[in-house]
């Protein structure tokens, strides 16, 4: 019967490591043309490959947790082969199609009335564990089901308790306290270990600090609330893009990617946003040409940008292509981070903290007075191999300014 060859995409990933997660299949399952076949882990997302065929899967040519390269070949699906193994009705898989198959699978999976809203990674583990959603205690954002609040589930049931052993043996007792609980990486954790470490090794990371005042950001932000009703006050992050994309325009190093023989500065600015997923870890979708939109459009492509990276929609193309990066940490409370580590390839990335009411002297009519503003810590961490302390302190400089005067 004919082979089919399973190949991951081909794809502009430079940069992004991938590794095989789980197959969805074994040898010997049918699968359906466009079926989910193999999950494939980067430092930014899960993709699925699909079966390109309809028949069964012949061969695995890649295990879960191998690394593999953008086009190599996963395994084979042979085509036109019929299953032998009797279902539950008492049929032969050779008297029904792959989509019958796939149906009646489908159709003894568990089901509850929220499985509409659970993320595909969810259903899989469900569907894999038989277990019941509503056992499980959820604290994702909103309240959603994550594939950590599976594991910490799994985990607290399997528990044990150490009990302290007599005073003549505490030091055995000891050692047995000090003992941690095994938590095994997951691929994405791998990816993202793997990247980050690349990136210190190759680029030699230096920070500069400023800190700006946002008391017009708020003030501007509040001006256009109230003129359009409430319906579209711009973010304060699009304020953030908004000021990083003038200030690239006083310093266009900043915007630029470093290679062995010339440094490659970019006309378009795609503003790289970190986003923390619910389930852990972290992944930088990309918003396009940002230098070609207004206040209100980047606060609505980023809104948009941020919901397909948080609800998992995200595809490969979305990550892609970044050519600058914000760290807005302070979403989180942090006040300040430094060094923030450089996604591979870029020159820099932004790091803004949270915003904290603090006092500071104000001039005003020559006059040095006391006031309560809103401040925020900014820092710019180089490639030093691109930018010198100089220009990382031009850019800040710029974007403070853009930042103070958001009606310029």
């Amino acid at each position: 019967m004919p082979l089919i060859e399973v190949r991951m995409p081909e794809d502009d990933t430079e940069g992004t490591e991938a590794m095989v997660g789980n197959w969805l299949k074994k040898p010997g399952d049918m699968v359906v043309e466009n079926e989910p076949l193999v999950e494939i882990n980067t430092d930014k997302v899960t993709l699925e490959v699909a079966a390109p065929a309809a028949g069964t899967l012949h061969e695995q040519r890649k295990a879960a947790g191998d690394s593999v390269q953008w086009g190599e070949l996963l395994g084979f699906v042979e085509t036109g082969t019929p299953g032998t193994q009797q279902t539950d009705d008492g049929a032969t898989a050779s008297d029904s199609s792959p989509e019958q198959t796939a149906s009646r699978a489908t159709s003894q999976r568990p089901v509850n009335e929220a499985a509409a809203t659970f993320s595909p990674a969810v259903r899989r583990i469900l569907s894999e564990l038989n277990l019941d959603p509503r056992a499980i205690p959820k604290v994702g954002r909103g309240g959603r089901l994550t594939p950590e609040d599976i594991r910490q589930y799994l985990s607290a049931g399997q528990s044990t308790t150490l009990r302290p052993a007599s005073a003549a043996s505490s030091q055995s007792s000891s050692a047995a306290l000090s003992a941690g609980r095994r938590v095994d990486h997951t691929p994405m954790r791998k990816s993202i270990a793997s990247h980050m470490a690349r990136s210190v090794q190759t680029a030699p990371h230096v920070t500069a600090v400023f800190e700006a005042d946002l008391y017009n950001v708020f003030r501007d932000r509040e001006r256009r609330k109230q003129a359009s009703g409430g319906d579209s006050a711009p973010t304060i992050t699009a304020y953030l893009i908004r000021a990083a994309v003038r200030a690239i325009q006083v310093v266009p190093v900043v915007n630029s990617k470093w290679h062995d023989t010339h440094l490659e500065i970019f006309d378009h600015v795609n503003f790289g946003v970190g986003t923390a997923l619910e389930s852990g870890g972290l992944i930088v979708p990309v918003l396009r040409n940002a230098n070609q939109l207004d206040l209100l459009g980047l606060s609505q492509a980023l809104r948009e940008l941020t919901q397909r990276a948080r609800s998992g929609k995200c595809t490969q193309a979305d990550l892609q292509g970044g050519t600058f990066t914000l760290s807005n940490h302070g979403v989180g409370g942090s006040l300040f981070a430094a060094p923030i580590v450089l996604p591979h390839g870029q020159a820099a990335i932004l790091g803004t903290g949270k915003a904290q009411k603090r006092v500071i002297v104000c001039e005003t009519g020559g006059r040095e007075l006391f006031r309560i503003r809103p401040m925020m810590y900014v820092t710019l961490t180089i490639d030093h191999r691109v930018l010198d302390g100089q220009q990382a302190d031009a850019f800040l400089t710029a974007f403070v300014a853009a930042l103070e005067n958001p009606e310029v």
